[in-house]
């Protein structure tokens, strides 16, 4: 998996998209719990599931099917009043999107057994053909040493810098909008 830290980055980056009175700190916040979330079926390893089973590590919580349930789940709730406007839409979108970027950067990873992005329908575990993302340790205590350093180092190439690509990017044509609509 890529580390918690390059999922949280890459949700930041996706929620530069949205404008005032939408993007806050509450949008950003849930945006980065979403792209973390997916990680949480770790806690099945305690329980002997096994890593390659429908609820196992990168099965169905790292879906598509379980992005868009979470978009539609945190919009409603975090978000009741805008759940009748064209807002709506684009907040499940952000949702589904930050979650669904949990399994797409730990399909670019060299390790582990692959994503079930079409789970229940299918359980296979795909990786995307490109794979240069230092897969992460589980576990914080493993996180800490050389080890942790080459995730991170990774990380800050393949996510960080496209993460600050995609945010001055996104600042320029804001910028550049504001600017001619005066």
């Amino acid at each position: 998996m890529a580390s918690i830290f390059g999922h949280a980055v890459a949700a930041i980056a996706l929620g530069q998209s949205f404008t005032k009175p939408t993007y806050t700190w509450k949008l950003m916040t849930l945006g980065m719990l979403c792209a973390m979330l997916p990680d949480t079926d770790v806690i099945g390893f305690k329980y002997d599931i096994a890593y390659e089973s429908f609820w196992g590590h990168r099965g169905f919580s790292h879906s598509l099917l379980f992005a868009l349930g979470i978009g539609i789940l945190v919009t409603f709730i975090f978000y009741t009043k805008k759940c009748t406007s064209i807002t709506a839409i684009a907040l499940i979108g952000y949702f589904s999107i930050c979650t669904a970027s949990h399994g797409i950067l730990d399909a670019m990873t060299t390790g582990g057994l692959g994503v079930a992005f079409f789970s229940p329908f299918n359980d296979t575990r795909y990786f995307l053909p490109w794979r240069p993302i230092q897969v992460s340790p589980i576990g914080i205590h493993n996180f800490f040493g050389s080890r942790g350093f080459k995730v991170i180092a990774s990380e800050l190439i393949w996510i960080g810098i496209p993460s600050i690509g995609i945010i001055l990017i996104t600042y320029l044509f804001k910028k550049l909008k504001k600017k001619n609509s005066k």
